[in-house]
């Protein structure tokens, strides 16, 4: 399919009276189409196709329906349908009554498309232009930012599951484009193993049988990947993303030695061994299902999961509408704090960056709070993560707080007057990011307050002192946070846990409805578009923010009895 951009059809005469009959009251897409126009041009998309080819459909249409699908929980063939049955739709797009639509399988072309010509995010920022020339959305405002988890669209496996079922999956992709040659070098024992799915087959109860399985299954997938690293293998067959996978798996899972005892003829064999859970690498480099690679399993506080993460960002000001600015998906491994430059990068792209960036303590650190300050122009606004170490958890005991810094003199008083008797700055220190302090073992052995400052049973204390510009950012943060203006201003925080509510409990941000990041991110940007469309309607229709619910029975409670939150409805 080629494109070729032509002049945007007006609705129609009779398309308009059609629709404004059946919506006396208003509709939100003739609001939008009414206030927004059509948003998208064909040229936004003209990297997605081809200059030469059949014309495809025009573009800035299968932009509106990817959209309007989000918001309303569609799948491809009710989209399709509701384009050919639905006045309101048929509105929106300028189509005549008559029109009889698309095939469902152009929806699905279209998204891939938008993945291969990196054009996903252009349903967000082609809507979020309209709202700029509004006067929605401004650059250099107040903006928040938080984040939920994602469910991957995959069953989760323990690892004896995941390794068979990684291998079956390998077996089936090279199966389609190598018949001939797999069906040559399998085992006829395979088929019987892997013929089925490996949760619908009775795994070993007993640990000594689950182990003798786990190798059997390893010794099999050492086989075939040795097998596709042979000339007779087909190079389309070796080059498969699942065989990747498999590779990576196998990497994580076994361990394969030679045994020197168990050659023949002079050429050792080789001794497959199932790891232990404590053998395993970080959580970051495990795969956990061989049909979404990029899903990760994370434990955060209460909850565990497989999946992403997601991260939204929106305006927060009084007068215009709360419009979501950015979405940032990564694998739910990947840490908030990880995230803020990227996402402050991308507001500063997209020509919307904020003056203040409202966030949570997951997503500042010191070198965050002047990194975010000196390279972005952009002030960092909320708490502080606390000081780790032990003497934070005994009451009494002395923290990095209470000691007496002199940057000058590159000096540092303990809480009893004893001046430190080391100062090694960070191009000096194996952490390049820290100041390393020490006291005296003299001066700390005999002193009495010893039990509740450090546990070294041949040193003195110890400091690690971040750089001078790191601390006193984060001293500011700290008086800013505490004081009434700062406590008045991060209240506007709050709001965004509302979006994420909002997302999750009408849009379905919680769960993805495919497999691997990319495309999982294009279904966040969608959604963020079918929120803003949302929000942009209640705002033309002058349609007052909502207040959190509370329930008739915890309306009766006392001021100041219940956590908050605990009143929602």
């Amino acid at each position: 399919m080629s494109l070729r951009p032509h002049a945007l059809e007006s609705v129609s005469e009779e398309t308009a009276r059609v629709a404004r009959a059946a919506f006396p009251k208003g509709n939100p897409y003739l609001t939008l189409r009414d206030a927004l126009g059509t948003i998208f041009q064909d040229d936004d998309f003209a990297v997605c196709f081809p200059l030469c080819g059949q014309p495809g459909l025009p573009p800035w249409r299968l932009a509106l329906v990817t959209i309007m699908q989000f918001r309303e929980h569609l799948s491809d063939r009710q989209a399709a349908e509701a384009v050919r049955a639905r006045i309101d739709w048929k509105y929106l797009l300028s189509l005549e009554l008559t029109d009889p639509g698309f095939d469902f399988s152009v929806l699905s072309e279209f998204r891939d498309r938008l993945l291969a010509g990196s054009a996903a995010e252009r349903l967000l920022d082609k809507l979020l232009e309209r709202c700029r020339v509004m006067g929605w959305v401004k650059a250099r405002g107040q903006q928040r930012t938080d984040s939920t988890h994602v469910l991957a669209a995959i069953r989760v496996l323990n690892r004896l599951e995941l390794v068979a079922e990684t291998l079956r999956a390998a077996l089936n992709a090279v199966a389609t484009v190598a018949p001939d040659w797999l069906q040559a070098m399998t085992p006829l024992a395979w088929y019987d193993r892997y013929g089925r799915r490996i949760e619908d087959t009775r795994l070993p109860k007993d640990t000594a049988e689950r182990e003798a399985y786990a190798q059997m299954v390893g010794e099999d997938g050492f086989h075939f990947l040795d097998a596709l690293e042979t000339p007779e293998a087909p190079k389309e067959a070796r080059e498969l993303p699942v065989v990747a996978t498999l590779r990576r798996t196998w990497q994580r899972h076994y361990d394969r030695t030679a045994d020197e005892t168990a050659g023949v003829g002079g050429d050792p064999a080789r001794r497959v061994r199932f790891k232990t859970n404590r053998e395993l690498p970080p959580a970051a480099e495990g795969i956990e299902s061989p049909y979404d690679a990029d899903a990760r399993y994370r434990h955060k506080r209460d909850t565990q999961w497989t999946g992403y993460m997601v991260h939204v960002s929106e305006t927060c000001e009084p007068t215009a509408p709360h419009l979501l600015t950015h979405v940032h998906t990564t694998p739910a491994t990947v840490h908030e704090a990880q995230c803020t430059t990227p996402i402050q990068q991308a507001l500063i792209d997209k020509e919307v960056p904020p003056r203040e960036h409202l966030v949570d303590a997951a997503y500042i650190s010191a070198e965050l709070l002047v990194q975010s300050r000196d390279e972005q122009g952009i002030i960092l606004r909320g708490p502080t993560r606390p000081t780790q170490g032990w003497q934070t958890q005994v009451e009494g005991a002395y923290t990095i707080e209470q000691f007496t810094v002199d940057w000058e003199q590159q000096a540092v008083w303990c809480p009893q007057g004893k001046q430190s008797a080391t100062w090694v700055n960070p191009s000096e220190a194996k952490d390049r990011n820290l100041i390393i302090v020490r006291f005296r073992k003299e001066d700390c052995a005999p002193c009495a307050a010893r039990a509740v400052c450090t546990r070294a049973a041949h040193t003195g204390r110890v400091l690690n002192l971040p750089p001078r510009a790191h601390e006193e950012a984060r001293q500011a943060a700290r008086v800013w946070f505490a004081s009434a203006e700062g406590k008045q201003c991060y209240k506007r925080r709050a709001g965004v846990e509302g979006t994420l509510s909002q997302g999750v409990r009408a849009f379905g941000l919680r769960r993805t409805r495919y497999r691997g990041l990319e495309k999982t991110h294009l279904q966040h940007v969608a959604t963020a578009a079918a929120i803003n469309i949302d929000r942009i309607v209640a705002w033309l229709d002058e349609r007052p923010r909502a207040q959190t619910r509370t329930s008739r029975f915890a309306a009766l409670a006392p001021a100041g009895m219940l956590k908050p939150g605990a009143a929602a409805a």
